[in-house]
């Protein structure tokens, strides 16, 4: 068994039965027990006890061989969806394109799935070869080919803390070396997605991708374009969310899958300024995921598209548009375009329009304006905004540090600011020519600008980079985002 596995390291072809796995214990794996969910090991331990075989599998069996405590963890096992199902109370299956069973304990969810086989030359595809529902069930090994990276083709089992290994993944997580099973063009025909997940493996993990994995992705790239939009956002959900965005995105744009999904990174990513406020935004976003603090889709969608909204929006106002109304017609605009192509939601979009609505108003440090703004359910995710445009050099320091101040400060305090403001025009604002027979600005009222959302809102805080001051963390996620990212 040694001998093989050293084999299996050193490249040497292996004559072995692919059905056959190598086999290793505690003392060669070296998984820490501790890591794993209690819930995992009483779930497949029923299963077990009910006859069946079950195992820890995919990503939480890479984390836990590279010393990481998963995030999520998924079961395999020989039993059918239905027979698992009988053995748990809280378990619901689920699934039109291979069913699966969730079984819940407490608020931890469990995603169990049935061995897969081969599948069936007659499973329904589409014109592209992508394989559109397959239930066909068979032996482990064959659920092991079935499966997209070997990194993610190992089953650990609690019981007896052994690992089984089909096609060498553990070697492949020493080498750190990401690798497909199969051949790469009928692997991606079959389900494009795979093509952003070994973007994300490779950013998240710091790995390389081996070169006959990599080598098709250019090409075949436009697959995606077949996929339904809601399968894409989710990946990219993933993708932003894996404390890693910024890798992501690079790795994104170095292998030609941003064509269709993010076009704009080509120019974001090559003006300075633009640059600067992207890496800003997700350097924010990756230490709060490893924080394990919260983080708002809204915000990251509306960080990374707001210079085409910038674009767009100085381009109206050059045709003769209001200020306002401009900016308006430019998030529609942009969100009209990124919802056919990311199948963003309505809360999503919501919150990204709200978020660039109230940049205007932050302008505003006269009379009640600094007062009204501040009562806006939506003013952190505005303000946090607003540090970043400030951070990046698109707008006047001063007028972050000002809100900063404005933001901490008591009562007398801010009067004292706003006071201040009111001496002097704010940053983009014409100076008012005082009355002939009134030495003294009279400060105006804030009429009021965008969409003040009355729904929670969520919203990335900025680091000291970005010299901002919040107060203390709020958890911005919504329920329905609180998901795997591994």
């Amino acid at each position: 068994m040694i001998k093989k596995f050293i084999r299996k390291i050193l490249g040497v072809k292996d004559e072995r039965n692919p059905a056959e796995p190598i086999i290793l214990g505690q003392a060669e794996h070296g998984i820490d027990l501790k890591l794993v969910s209690p819930n995992a090991i009483r779930l497949t331990q029923t299963l077990q006890e009910a006859g069946f075989k079950a195992f820890v599998v995919g990503g939480a069996v890479r984390d836990l061989l590279l010393g990481v405590k998963p995030k999520d963890f998924d079961i395999a096992t020989d039993a059918t969806p239905e027979q698992v199902k009988k053995l748990f109370r809280r378990a619901f299956i689920i699934g039109r394109r291979f069913q699966i069973v969730h079984v819940m304990f407490g608020q931890e969810l469990l995603e169990v799935t049935t061995f897969r086989g081969k599948g069936s030359d007659n499973a329904p595809k589409d014109e592209h070869g992508r394989v559109l529902r397959d239930n066909s069930f068979g032996p482990q090994h064959e659920d092991a080919e079935r499966r997209d990276f070997t990194i993610n083709a190992m089953y650990y089992d609690p019981a007896n803390q052994t690992v089984l290994d089909y096609h060498g993944g553990i070697a492949d997580i020493r080498e750190k070396t990401l690798r497909i099973i199969g051949m790469p063009e009928a692997r991606y025909r079959e389900d494009p997605i795979r093509m952003l997940r070994v973007v994300r493996f490779a950013a998240k993990l710091g790995f390389t991708i081996e070169p006959a994995t990599r080598a098709p992705i250019p090409v075949m790239a436009p697959l995606i374009d077949n996929v339904p939009a809601a399968r894409v956002f989710d990946e990219m959900l993933k993708l932003l969310l894996s404390g890693h965005a910024l890798a992501c995105l690079k790795e994104l744009r170095s292998a030609g899958l941003h064509h269709g999904l993010l076009p704009l990174l080509d120019v974001v990513l090559e003006q300075p300024i633009g640059m600067k406020f992207v890496t800003l935004a997700l350097e924010s976003t990756d230490a709060r995921v490893k924080a394990g603090k919260g983080v708002s889709p809204g915000f990251l969608f509306a960080s990374l598209l707001w210079h085409q909204v910038l674009e767009k929006w100085t381009a109206y106002r050059a045709a003769g548009e209001a200020p306002i109304p401009a900016l308006h017609l430019a998030a529609d605009a942009v969100l009209d375009t990124q919802t056919d192509n990311l199948a963003l939601q309505r809360r999503i979009a919501t919150d990204m329009r709200d978020i660039w609505a109230m940049q205007p108003r932050f302008e505003r440090r006269t009379g009640r304006a600094p007062y009204k703004l501040l009562e806006n359910p939506r003013f952190r995710a505005g303000y946090d905004f607003l540090l970043l445009r400030c951070a990046s050099g698109e707008l006047d320091m001063e007028i972050g540090e000002w809100w900063t101040a404005f933001y901490e400060a008591e009562a007398g305090e801010r009067e004292r600011l706003v006071t201040q403001a009111n001496a002097r025009p704010a940053t983009g604002e014409k100076k008012k020519r005082p009355p002939r027979r009134a030495p003294r600005n009279r400060a105006g009222e804030d009429a009021g600008t965008g969409a003040d959302s009355a729904a929670d809102s969520g919203t990335n805080s900025v680091d000291a980079a970005s010299r901002s001051a919040s107060s203390s963390d709020s958890d911005y996620s919504s329920a329905s985002y609180k998901r795997e990212v591994g």
